[in-house]
Order: C-alpha cells, then structure tokens, then sequence
C-alpha cells in the first residue's frame, strides 16, 4: 500500500496536478508514519452499545422477579431520557444536507437511545399491553421515533432500524432463521404483494428525497432494503403457480434493471453483486420451469458434461462484470 501511494502521489507530480512543493510535503507527511484509529474506535463504540443493550436484556430476563417490571421500566425511561436529553441539547437541529455531531460518541449515543426505547416500548407492551392486541401499533411507534431520529440526528444505523421497523409492521419477519425460510412468502401470496409494494415505496421515496433533496445520502441505505425486499419476495414465488411465477419473473426482471442503472448510478458495488446474484438465480428458476416438461433423456449424458461447464463460466461472467464495473465507477 505505501508503495502504491507514493507512486499515486509521483504520477500526479509527473502531471502537473500538484507543486514540487506539494509533493515534497505528502512525502514528509507520509515519512511520519501515521495512521488514522478513527475506523477502529467507531467499531468499539458501535459493539459496546450492542453489548450494552445486549446486557440490559440479560439483566431483564435473569433478575425479572427479584427487580421487578416497574422498576426496569423506570430505569429503561430515565437511561433514554437523558441519552435523547443529551444529545438534543448538542445537536445541531435538522438540516437537509449531510450533518454530522462535533463528537461521534453522540452518534452512537442516539443509537443506544433508539434502541433502547425500542426494548422499553416491546417489554411496556407485553407486560402491561397498554396497546391491547394492536401489536402493530407498538411497532409503529418505536419506529416512527427511529425514523424521527434518524433523519433529526442524520443517523444511517438508526435508519436502518426505522426500516427494520417499518417492514416488521407490514408483516416481514427479519430474522436470519426466517430468511432461510424465505419469510413464508410463498405460504402467504399478500405477503409478497406486501414485501415489493413496500420496496416500491421505499425506491419512490428515494426518488423524490433525491428531487427535493432531503438527506441524499441515504439513498443507499433504502435501495438496499428495496433490493432484498423485492428479489427475496419474488424468488420465493417463481416457484408458485403459473401466472404467479410469470408475474413475479417480470417483478424480478424489472428489478434487477432497475438496479443495474441505480448501481451505477450511486456507484455502488454492493447493489451490484446483490442484483447480479439474485438476477442470476432467478434466471436459472425460470428456466427450469421452461424446460421443466421437456424430455432430456435422449440428451441427459450431454446434459451432464454441460453443466459443470455452465458453472464454471458463470463464476468467469461474474468476475468479469465485477472488474468491468469496478473499472467503469473508478474511470
């Protein structure tokens, strides 16, 4: 890596982008050997406010008769209040543009209190159930507040949650054990028709935050959620009914397009493995139930030696389009 930044440096001196003078000092500069730990200090802190939560919980579940609800919950309420108390008082209000705290442990402090009234609100509803049976409404309202605070704070991991949230009332289960089981989409076809209208709406609402521009930069964050979203729901029906499988092959379709111009667009490798990964799966389901009826049998042995090279050059195509891409957004 030091070798190839003092080549960098030495081929812009060779253009004329920058003085002698200006590459006699990033070499100076380079030759102090120092290094930047902000990366590292922001994992810390992101993983003590997980441990942090995590061990509220355990506290909770281990001490629930010997504390009692009251007294976690008042505890829950005054940790909150004075986290959001905090971080108001040293914020510097909304604003549309890209904002940032003078300190980033505030950052993760709004993403404690975030997390924490989540946990507040879950355990007030199902002790006391002052929402009754609308379980709905005790999700909405955690994530009305993320998505309030995500956007006052310009806060991309409490974003994230509001989504999570948001998704969690339409009725999509987030849980890596439920994305093995593909969310029971295909046991419930509203389901699906839920899962893309709110990845529609999600890219809707990208498109006009992009018009009016209100928080650009997170952008990426909703395309990403409308890109699992979308595929996860209709891969999990191509294997369904015939006019159901055929309409969510043009959903898939669509999509997967639609996130070819958008990765390029946000210059985002991560849309585009994901939309090729997902675009490539799809394809071979809806050509397996093309061919589904036909006889192969008089071709089978073919078939066989065929398919490990199929395999092979899909591997070689998808290192190809990678390269291709990474080359087109770093031009």
């Amino acid at each position: 890596m030091k070798k190839f930044n003092e080549q960098a440096t030495a081929g812009l001196y060779e253009k004329g982008l920058i003085t002698e003078n200006q590459f006699e000092e990033i070499k100076s500069y380079r030759s102090l050997n120092i290094f930047s730990i902000n990366t590292e200090l922001k994992l810390f802190l992101y993983l003590s406010v997980l441990l942090f939560t995590s061990g509220i919980g355990i506290l909770i579940y281990e001490n629930i008769d010997s504390i009692g609800h009251i007294a976690i919950l008042s505890v829950l309420l005054v940790v909150i209040a004075v986290c959001f108390f905090y971080c108001f008082k040293n914020s510097k209000g909304f604003q549309k543009t890209e904002t940032k705290f003078e300190h980033p442990v505030l950052e993760y402090l709004v993403l404690l209190a975030n997390i924490l009234t989540c946990i507040f609100i879950g355990y007030l509803q199902f002790q006391y159930k002052p929402f009754g049976e609308h379980y709905g409404l005790a999700t909405l309202i955690p994530t009305t507040v993320s998505f309030f605070c995500a956007y006052y704070f310009d806060n991309r991991s409490v974003l994230t949650i509001a989504i999570t949230g948001l998704a969690a009332y339409v009725g999509l289960s987030v849980t890596p054990q439920d994305l093995l089981h593909i969310n029971d989409f295909y046991a419930s076809q509203n389901l699906s028709y839920s899962a893309v209208m709110l990845g529609v709406l999600l890219i809707l609402w990208t498109i006009y935050s992009n018009r009016i521009g209100l928080k650009t930069h997170f952008g990426l964050v909703f395309l990403t959620f409308a890109l699992h979203i979308i595929s996860i729901s209709s891969i999990s029906n191509l294997t369904g009914y015939v006019v159901t499988w055929m309409l969510f092959a043009v959903v898939l379709a669509a999509s997967t397009y639609y996130f070819y111009k958008v990765s390029y667009a946000y210059k985002a490798m991560s849309l585009y493995v994901f939309m090729i990964v997902y675009g490539y799966i799809g394809a071979n389901i809806v050509l397996f139930r093309i061919f589904g009826d036909v006889d192969f049998s008089d071709i089978w042995e073919l078939l066989v030696l065929l398919l490990p090279a199929y395999f092979v050059g899909s591997i070689v195509m998808f290192v190809i389009l990678i390269k291709n891409f990474h080359k087109k957004i770093t031009a």
